[in-house]
């Protein structure tokens, strides 16, 4: 019998598939060497004055040295254009509803959503508002990086895997790169949260739901003002869940309605500030660190700028800090004189308005004087390889048609990120404030999603405001639920020139954390658009309080603080309940919580146990209240930016039978199923549950946004290291996979030499460049890097062209 012969590749064709692929790969390395910003050497411009040159560090911080700050504006860029133009073009595109065209039909629900704002047209209506020299400002911006593209050897390496062709940049484009941050700051500019505030409201009886949705005095931290009064647990007359309980939806139904809001990422910020009194030179310090989406390149830039400046200290501005790329803004930062930073301050920026139409003419809606004319926009979406996907949009004077009330009311989204005016380079003029009071003044002046704005400066004073030139004044309705405008001095009446303000407290110390900041009269002209617990602000402002003297790096350990002050009620509760077992997997989760370490680090398999309880028990107590709206809204989900941690322990103190699921016969039963939930999710995987530590799921997971499209060895090239990292979101060390901190800086404005700066990702999306993830590493371990430049290690200079 004889055997076949297995087949041999003949030697040539080895070596010729050899040689391909070695080709390609050359041919691959060249294109991307050649999409590398330039470094080294000597450029001429036609839009500048005089020389600006612009040297790099180690970490690729960029120093722009000129004689005034339009040339400065046009070097930022060149230099952000040649390092990073593609993820400006994203943040571009993303609110314009523009991404299809680039990457093709995936992106397409993404596109309607925010095509249905017009934000491109908004940006433009923006732009052709400002003042003249806010346009030179934007016009001299859009040359330098349209410069700065131009002057690349190979287009930006992200056009060649994607076979398409940079567009140039426009001066609005800046403004949709602010309108992607009102996105980012405020739901994506859906309003889901009050949608789903008003199906629990239409389903539940009112003081059910005003007890679901209570903030909670617990944690709260307001800088001035009283804590909420404590929520009132509804008695057996009211509501009873033993009676005329609805069909219950899947566990997995229930699950997917409550743990994503529960447990979803926030995106904000940490800021808070401490007095020259409380430091040895007598300058205030500040710190900052804004929690959004990580990616690579990190969302900001690193920078110095430096130009002539009769204000400034010794005749020079010197300021340093992050700009976001797509903008010639130094966005937090210091300069000389005064420090600033932004937190989300989570004010309500958004209504639902009920469109009451013409019951015999469709195209009319009902308006306090009379009737007025829909308006009626067709944008075209352009899909790469595929016909275009052609969408009506219906406009109301309040704004766009986006959604339907509980009663199937149309629903119109006023919105102040989808209104020309909420849109200046108002926030360029920090970079001139001379004291913490000055820079709070410029507040009121800047189009921008309205921020918690903290300033420190270098004679030892801090303040606190909200910035923003469209905070609304609200008339004759309810703005947590949808409301009908078309009544006489109803909705939004006015904008409001007044903010709250507090300058130089009695104990030297302010924090913000996306929390609630003020009480009465501020939080009426505020509102609540989903304010933190205020845990993260409680341990803040505690930290702070510790201590009676400061320097930076004190400050980066209160940002560094991953202690679970939250979880520690919740580890005696699991305690308790566990206490007696007679279950072995019981007994082990029991032992393994009892050495409570009460930190988020990555070898901690306690504080996961702990936490994994929390959230099985929010679920499992709240699971009945979201059937019961759900058999009414099918679409419902837990409101975003609700905890309802108030109500859930208020409940599990008090025990009221009439608000227990039927499906246990006590509260100590929930307790204990929701700890035998605990087990059966983690117990079962390879090790069990002593190995289940917080590193295995808190990871960093920080990618280039093109980086799954690649094959697996290649996308990581692109993407920083995945690795367990310390911190959870309840404390301040804001970090979960993909999801943390951007920047911390620590700044004593006048004293930049011993401040710091570090931030995730890198200052290049080019996996070439030396930049590419420099300091990522910094930002991981939590080690203090400068903010000022090392010494530099190249040098780019620009020169006007008629010199």
């Amino acid at each position: 019998m004889n055997t076949p012969r297995r087949f041999r590749w003949p030697r040539y064709l080895i070596g010729t598939l050899l040689i391909l692929v070695l080709g390609a790969l050359i041919a691959a390395w060249f294109l991307l060497a050649g999409s590398r910003a330039r470094l080294d050497g000597e450029v001429r411009a036609n839009a500048i004055k005089a020389p600006v040159t612009i040297t790099r560090d180690a970490l690729g911080t960029v120093t722009l040295q000129g004689q005034n700050r339009d040339d400065i504006t046009y070097a930022l860029g060149y230099v952000q254009a040649q390092e990073r133009f593609f993820p400006m073009d994203l943040m571009r595109r993303l609110p314009a509803g523009e991404l299809s065209e680039l990457v093709g039909a995936k992106a397409l629900d993404t596109d309607i959503s925010h095509r249905r704002q017009r934000l491109r047209s908004v940006a433009q209506a923006a732009y052709a508002a400002l003042p003249p020299e806010q346009k030179h400002t934007l016009d001299l911006y859009a040359q330098g990086v349209n410069a700065g593209l131009s002057d690349l050897h190979v287009k930006p390496w992200e056009y060649l895997l994607l076979d398409a062709k940079p567009q140039a940049w426009r001066p609005e484009d800046t403004f949709l790169v602010i309108a992607a941050m009102y996105l980012d700051l405020n739901g994506d500019g859906r309003n889901e949260r009050e949608l789903h505030i008003a199906e629990l409201r239409s389903a539940l009886p009112a003081p059910v739901a005003d007890f679901l949705l209570s903030p909670d005095p617990d944690w709260e931290a307001p800088l001035e003002g009283d804590l909420s009064r404590p929520p009132v647990i509804p008695d057996v007359t009211v509501f009873d869940l033993r009676k005329g309980q609805p069909a219950t939806p899947s566990s997995a139904a229930l699950t997917a309605a409550l743990l994503p809001a529960l447990d979803q990422p926030r995106p904000g910020s940490n800021s808070f500030a401490v007095a020259g009194s409380l430091t040895e030179n007598g300058s205030a310090i500040l710190a900052n660190d804004m929690h959004l989406g990580l990616r690579v390149p990190n969302i900001w830039f690193r920078a110095r700028l430096r130009y002539p400046d009769p204000a400034a200290p010794g005749g020079e501005r010197d300021a340093s800090g992050v700009t976001l790329p797509g903008t010639p803004a130094l966005v937090v930062g210091s300069n000389g004189q005064v420090a600033w930073g932004f937190t989300n301050s989570y004010g309500d920026w958004l209504d639902w308005v009920r469109v009451q139409r013409d019951p015999n003419d469709a195209t009319r809606y009902k308006v306090p004087e009379g009737w007025a004319t829909v308006e009626t926009h067709d944008e075209e979406i352009r899909i790469k390889g595929a016909p275009s996907h052609l969408l009506k949009v219906e406009s109301t004077r309040w704004g766009p048609i986006m959604a339907k009330d509980t009663d199937g009311t149309p629903l119109a989204l006023a919105w102040i990120g989808n209104r020309p005016r909420g849109y200046n380079l108002g926030v360029m003029q920090l970079e001139h404030a001379q004291s913490a009071h000055a820079a709070l003044d410029l507040a009121a002046s800047m189009g921008m999603p309205p921020q918690n704005l903290l300033a420190a400066d270098s004679a030892g004073h801090i303040g606190w405001t909200v910035t923003g030139n469209s905070i609304p004044l609200r008339k004759g309705f309810d703005p947590q639920v949808p409301a009908d405008w078309s009544a006489p001095d109803t909705g939004w009446v006015g904008w409001s020139d007044e903010r709250p303000r507090i300058e130089d407290p009695a104990d030297g110390r302010l924090w913000t954390a996306n929390n609630r900041t003020v009480d009465g009269a501020g939080l009426e002209l505020l509102g609540n658009g989903g304010h933190d617990l205020g845990a993260r602000a409680q341990q803040i402002r505690d930290d702070l309080r510790a201590r009676s003297s400061f320097t930076p790096g004190n400050l980066l350990d209160v940002q560094l603080d991953d202690r679970a002050v939250l979880l520690t009620r919740w580890q005696r509760l699991l305690q308790d309940t566990l206490a007696g077992t007679s279950d072995p997997e019981l007994e082990q989760l029991r032992q393994l919580t009892a050495n409570w370490t009460a930190r988020a680090e990555p070898a901690s398999v306690d504080y996961r146990l702990v936490r994994l309880f929390r959230d099985k028990v929010k679920e499992d107590v709240l699971a009945p209240f979201v059937a019961q709206v759900k058999a009414k809204h099918d679409d419902f989900s837990w409101p975003g930016m609700i905890d309802a941690e108030a109500a859930v322990w208020a409940l599990l103190r008090d025990r009221p039978a009439n608000m227990l699921d039927p499906k246990y016969d006590n509260w100590s039963a929930l307790l204990t199923a929701a700890a035998h939930q605990v087990v059966d999710e983690l117990g079962k995987q390879p090790g069990g549950l002593a190995a289940r530590n917080w590193g295995e799921v808190n990871r960093t997971d920080i990618r280039s946004p093109l980086s799954r499209a690649l094959p697996g060895f290649m996308g990581k090239l692109l993407d920083m290291p995945d690795e367990p990292v310390a911190g959870d979101h309840n404390m301040p060390r804001v970090v979960m996979p993909g999801f943390g901190a951007s920047e911390r800086l620590d700044v004593m404005p006048g004293q930049e030499s011993q401040s710091i700066l570090h931030m995730p990702g890198g200052q290049s999306d080019n996996p070439l460049s030396p930049y590419h993830g420099a300091g990522h590493e910094d930002w991981v371990v939590g080690r203090p890097t400068p903010l000022l430049p090392g010494p530099p290690q190249h040098t780019l200079t620009l020169v006007p062209s008629a010199s």
